[in-house]
């Protein structure tokens, strides 16, 4: 390495500060971090409580954009991060995953002609109705670096003709979790809440494709009521407000045992000791598979194609006897054979930042 590095890292949801959190104490080791919150996610228990748990330093800049329209947020974002990137003149961008903050990081970091980075680049649904695959398709092409999680990604970018620039550096979700799971554990999560290992099932619902659509959401709350399973439920605020904009909230929170939304650890601690995870989350998917817990998607495709194929994430949609048939028959066994890495992605991220200086 010739000099230190400057870099901006862009982040402003749950899962980006998870995936955040090694690359940041790896990259600071040998480089300056100036790290941008965009307060995407602006409940407490959505992000300054990740922060704390997860160790991650203090953002320089909270742009606290908080909701709105993809355009509306999108564009709130990048009027921040334009001026940030101008007082700032970092070296490098880094953006993750696939949300608004990603896609803004990556256009603004385009239009200022600065060099890219885009952690957990490569994953494709194939399914352009979400916002969040045409936010992963841009940002990889607009890249000048992509680190690909899993030999599936680097073959989709192949298939898009990018070739250059892609390091295969594992999963840095994969990472955390490895580093987290034993602090997770002690944290006593089951206790608090009365639950018993393997005797309850974990639901997560906030994609828009259900968490907006009224048919989707009621579908989904009748099979997490009718199926005779403790479900514990830490609920999205955005979900939960379309709940009860939707005359849900009554009927699940009196037979499904509903949280606020819970930081990592008590999430992961939840996660590892579930006898099922009914989700629509990417994450929660992955992170289902890392620890062996069969996981119920309530989609009709994944990202995370590794995990189906493996047969350990069954691909249900929001069919109220699909959901069902899944929670009482899907009983995936044996070995996990898909790659996510080792468990050092993050340093593998940060050595290929070292070089650009």
């Amino acid at each position: 390495m010739d000099a230190a590095v400057k870099i901006a890292s862009v982040v402003g949801a749950r899962p980006q500060f998870i995936k955040a959190a090694p690359v940041s104490r790896e990259i600071r080791e040998h480089n300056e971090e100036i790290l941008v919150h965009t307060g995407q996610h602006y409940d407490e228990n959505m992000s300054e409580v990740f922060f704390q748990v997860l160790e991650i330093p203090t953002p320089d800049y909270n742009l606290g954009v908080g909701s709105g329209s993809h355009a509306v947020q999108t564009a709130e974002m990048m009027k921040g991060l334009e001026e940030v990137f101008a007082k700032e003149r970092p070296d490098f961008v880094l953006v993750y995953g696939d949300t608004n903050s990603t896609i803004a990081g990556a256009l603004t970091a385009a239009k200022s002609g600065l060099p890219l980075g885009h952690v957990e680049a490569g994953l494709r649904s194939y399914n352009r109705t979400m916002p969040e695959e045409i936010n992963r398709v841009v940002t990889d092409h607009l890249s000048t670096v992509v680190f690909a999680p899993t030999e599936t990604a680097v073959e989709n970018l192949a298939r898009e003709g990018i070739t250059r620039g892609v390091h295969m550096v594992g999963d840095v979700m994969y990472d955390v979790a490895l580093q987290m799971a034993q602090p997770a554990r002690a944290r006593g999560v089951l206790k608090r809440h009365g639950l018993t290992a393997g005797d309850y099932l974990l639901a997560t619902v906030h994609r828009p494709s259900n968490a907006d659509d009224r048919e989707n959401l009621a579908s989904i709350v009748e099979a997490l009521t009718d199926c005779g399973r403790t479900v514990v439920f830490p609920v999205h605020p955005r979900t939960r407000k379309n709940l009860e904009a939707f005359g849900l909230w009554d009927a699940l929170s009196a037979k499904v045992k509903v949280l606020p939304p819970v930081d990592y650890l008590d999430f992961l601690g939840l996660l590892m000791d579930a006898a099922k995870v009914v989700t629509d989350s990417g994450g929660v998917q992955k992170e289902a598979y890392f620890f062996g817990v069969p996981c119920v998607t309530l989609r009709d495709e994944t990202e995370w194609i590794e995990t189906v194929e493996d047969g350990w994430n069954a691909l249900v949609g929001t069919d109220t006897e699909d959901i069902l048939h899944a929670i009482e028959h899907f009983n995936p066994s044996g070995t996990k054979s898909k790659s996510f890495g080792d468990g050092h992605a993050a340093e593998r991220i940060a050595a290929v930042i070292d070089q650009l200086g």
